[in-house]
């Protein structure tokens, strides 16, 4: 008996019962898809686009990030002949390239010259273009910003609205940030940065314009950030994670990260590059530190936690509905970050509104965000759009999409009568048929392959038209599906195309509302590193700083090494005082291996950490008008810069010298050392009287050195600018006991035989090098050891009698004039 069966090739699966809820969904009761939540936290390589221009004194700068396809700018701003505040731009935003025009004056020729020379720039040297100074006009630089296609505004916006609009954000009357703005569009649309393989009428996405300034800010070099082990890079130990480069190792970025969401360690991580002297930023900061800080805020400080951890990559989501490139996990992700940050709106709210972070986020997270999260909930289909990997719609929202797939669901029971049918009325060697459906194709008769069908002309059957063979399957379109065809159409491809068009009007709902979008994230990756840094304070001890802008130094009771104290048994802390005339440079003396270095990368440390924002590891601390950080404590050794070591230490000095301030903090670390004694004290000491001959405007130095000779041979002037420290210690016998303490006072000696004998030398050789220094500071002659030549001549006899021994006199080959000569002389004079 013949068996008959309907198989559609794909049967979507229909939407659960019910209609949709006039509110949202709980995160939580929303089916993550597979997890896949994560992918918005895909990294792609972020680059940054520069684009510069220099006129009369002044800089007009703007650049191009593709990690948030957003132009930042900063307004005209006056800088020096060797554009020092430009060298400090590319220091913090690293371009990938520099556009500028090709009409330059002779300061920007060699500036660019010289930066297009740096080789060994890490990171790698950018690219240098130069456009057209035609591409640089005012007038048309104006028309490309008043005309370029933003999502962030909204299309019912007249040309005279936006106009007003971008007014608003962009300081036109900055002739210099406009031209400059203009020239990266131009650039931008040249090269398509992103958009590289899309239509050409794709433009390349811009989701804001925000503004960028660089006042206030600390200096601070890469030498700085690398030897205070602010940052550290360490490869990383997944196999897996060995091509996407390094991982943080144990730095004080390293332990005082952490954030829940990407934004928020980005976030960190450009406040540490960017310390400010700003009084009310830090302080603002530190008032919400605080305030999580207290014992009963405990709770809400890891709710909001909670919350944070469902912001995700907003910008990269934005940028992918600008291209038409959704992925189903994007809708997911961007409803639970709107639903969390409508958590974090209502957590807010009933927080103290004195604090400007709470009452930002009360007042801004605006009930558009309700809207955003109201349409998404009322509309995607999150276990449908996962089951078919695409976009699907819930039901009730189209009557149109609904009856298609009510039509759809229907198929297999009505596709079996129609092969019942059709088998009717084929051969009856034919034991069985079906009625499949296939997406673009139709609908298709499906036969098995008989025996007797061995050549293509077998495949032909009266009133059938053969189509393909398939799994030993023949499929032909009869009268009938001709019929479904035109009666039902392609039903999946319709549903398709009506959905994606409801995706589409869905996404400019989302984009027309990017502003407030982009908003949440600033102020949730803001409060997300705030609460990192209260839950570091919390677990580490961390008091508040307090800021004297009167005060040109830095006070410090009590303070401790952050990475230190995490790694040590016991540390001891100590206090540091510099402000004022008095002890603008101190001299620190003891023996190796007392602290001294610890005690300057301490000081560093602390200072960096109150002008960031955060809590310090001391009792109380107390920071001036610090406007810059200068090191030389670790000489960064680089095969690649072609630079001998001490060449390195002395570039770091004369950065510090050629650039610090009497509102500066230099720490020096044994200066000197990598050249001749007496050249090295020379240097150190000529570079500390040239500060101190600056009197009060001498900058605050901190110099750690072994060369007792500073202070013994008086090579510094005497004042009240010096002051000299050192480190306490205590000989008990034979041993030296270290006490980490800080104190006023000269060494009077290094102790380098204690500390040769902890590194494992032997005895030995510690005793004849304490007796040879004995000798040096007594001014007497060295003389080698008579007991140590007396062994050596007995081992050069014991050798020249064995060699005698070894001797076959009977041997015909031997020539005793050549062994006398060859072995005995040599071995005689080394004798006597």
């Amino acid at each position: 008996m013949a068996t008959v069966g309907a198989t559609p090739a794909r049967t979507p699966q229909g939407p659960g019962p019910g209609g949709a809820s006039a509110g949202f969904l709980s995160p939580a009761l929303v089916p993550g898809p597979g997890e896949a939540d994560e992918e918005d936290d895909e990294e792609q390589l972020a680059e940054i686009h520069l684009c510069v221009l220099w006129n009369s004194g002044y800089l007009g700068i703007a650049y191009y990030d593709t990690s948030d396809s957003t132009i930042y700018f900063m307004p005209d701003a006056p800088d020096h002949e060797s554009l020092k505040l430009l060298q400090r731009v590319l220091d913090e935003i690293s371009p990938r390239s520099v556009v500028t025009s090709a009409k330059q004056d002779e300061n920007m020729t060699c500036f660019l010259g010289k930066l297009a020379s740096q080789e060994h720039r890490e990171p790698k040297r950018p690219e240098i273009i130069f456009l057209p100074s035609v591409d640089f006009g005012l007038e048309i630089s104006k028309q490309r910003l008043l005309s370029g296609n933003y999502s962030f505004i909204p299309d019912s916006m007249t040309t005279t609205e936006k106009i007003l609009f971008l007014s608003s954000i962009i300081p036109f009357d900055c002739l210099l940030t406009v031209r400059a703005l203009g020239g990266l569009l131009k650039f931008l649309g040249r090269r398509r940065i992103g958009v590289e393989l899309e239509d050409y009428n794709v433009s390349v996405p811009i989701l804001g314009f925000k503004k960028f300034v660089l006042t206030h800010l600390v200096s601070i070099d890469q030498d700085t950030y690398s030897v205070l082990q602010i940052f550290k890079s360490e490869s990383h130990p997944s196999v897996y994670k060995v091509a996407s480069g390094l991982k943080e190792g144990l730095s004080l970025f390293g332990i005082l990260n952490r954030c829940r969401c990407k934004w928020g360690e980005k976030l960190l991580r450009l406040w540490f590059t960017r310390p400010t002297q700003d009084l009310g930023e830090l302080n603002s900061r530190l008032d919400v530190i605080q305030f999580f800080l207290l014992p009963q805020n405990l709770d809400m400080a890891q709710m909001l936690h909670r919350l944070l951890g469902h912001i995700k990559n907003v910008p990269l989501i934005l940028k992918r509905m600008k291209l038409s490139h959704t992925k189903v996990s994007d809708w997911h992700v961007l409803y639970k970050t709107v639903y969390s940050a409508l958590g974090l709106r209502d957590a807010c709210r009933s927080l103290p509104q004195s604090i400007q972070l709470f009452r930002d986020i009360s007042q801004e997270f605006s009930d558009d965000l309700h809207h955003i999260a109201s349409l998404i909930g009322k509309v995607v289909d999150f276990e449908g759009s996962l089951a078919e990997n695409r976009f699907t719609v819930l039901p009730n929202i189209d009557p149109e999409i609904d009856e298609k797939k009510r039509r759809l669901m229907g198929l297999p029971g009505f596709l079996t009568e129609v092969a019942r049918k059709e088998l009717e009325n084929l051969d009856s060697r034919i034991p069985s048929c079906s009625v499949i459906y296939i997406p673009l194709i139709g609908f298709l008769l499906s036969i098995p392959r008989l025996p007797s069908m061995v050549e293509a002309s077998d495949f032909e059957i009266e009133g059938l038209d053969f189509m393909f063979l398939s799994e030993e399957k023949l499929h032909y379109r009869s009268a009938r599906t001709k019929e479904l065809d035109a009666l039902l159409g392609d039903l999946h491809c319709d549903i398709r195309d009506q959905e994606t068009l409801l995706m589409y009007q869905l996404q400019c709902q989302v984009l027309a509302r990017a502003a407030v979008l982009t908003r949440v994230l600033d102020l949730a990756s803001r409060l997300d590193v705030l609460l990192s840094l209260a839950s570091a304070a919390r677990d580490y001890g961390y008091s508040r700083p307090c800021y004297s802008p009167r005060l040109l130094g830095v006070r410090i009771q009590n303070g401790r090494h952050p990475l230190m104290e995490l790694c040590a048994r016991t540390f001891v802390p100590n206090s540091t005082e510099c402000g004022g005339d008095k002890g603008r440079v101190k001299v620190i003396t003891g023996p190796n291996s007392s602290g001294k270095s610890i005690y300057l990368k301490q000081v560093g440390l602390i200072t960096f950490m109150a002008l960031v924002g955060s809590f310090v590891p001391a009792e109380e601390a107390e920071i001036g008008a610090v406007d810059a950080i200068f090191t030389r404590i670790h000489s960064c050794e680089s095969i690649s810069l072609g630079l001998s070591t001490f060449m390195i230490d002395l570039n770091q000095v004369a950065k510090a010298v050629n650039n610090a301030t009497e509102r500066s903090l230099v720490l020096i670390d044994e200066f000197g050392k990598g050249t001749n004694t007496v050249d090295g004290l020379a240097l150190l000491a000529a570079v500390l009287r040239h500060w101190l001959a600056l009197g009060p405007t001498c900058p605050h130095i901190f110099v750690a050195t072994n060369f007792l000779s500073l202070v013994q041979l008086q090579l510094l002037p005497q004042g009240p600018l010096v002051q000299y420290l050192t480190m306490t210690t205590c000989e008990d016998g034979n041993d030296l006991v270290f006490f980490y303490q800080v104190c006023e006072g000269v060494a009077t000696a290094s102790h380098a035989s204690h500390t040769a004998a902890q590194a494992g030398l032997p005895d030995k050789l510690i005793a004849r090098g304490k007796e040879v220094s004995d000798l040096i500071c007594s001014g007497k002659s060295i003389k080698p050891v008579k007991e140590l030549l007396k062994e050596k001549q007995m081992e050069n006899c014991h050798i020249l009698v064995d060699k005698f021994l070894k001797l076959d006199l009977e041997d015909p080959n031997l020539d005793l004039d050549i062994f006398m000569s060859r072995e005995v002389l040599p071995a005689a004079t080394a004798i006597l």
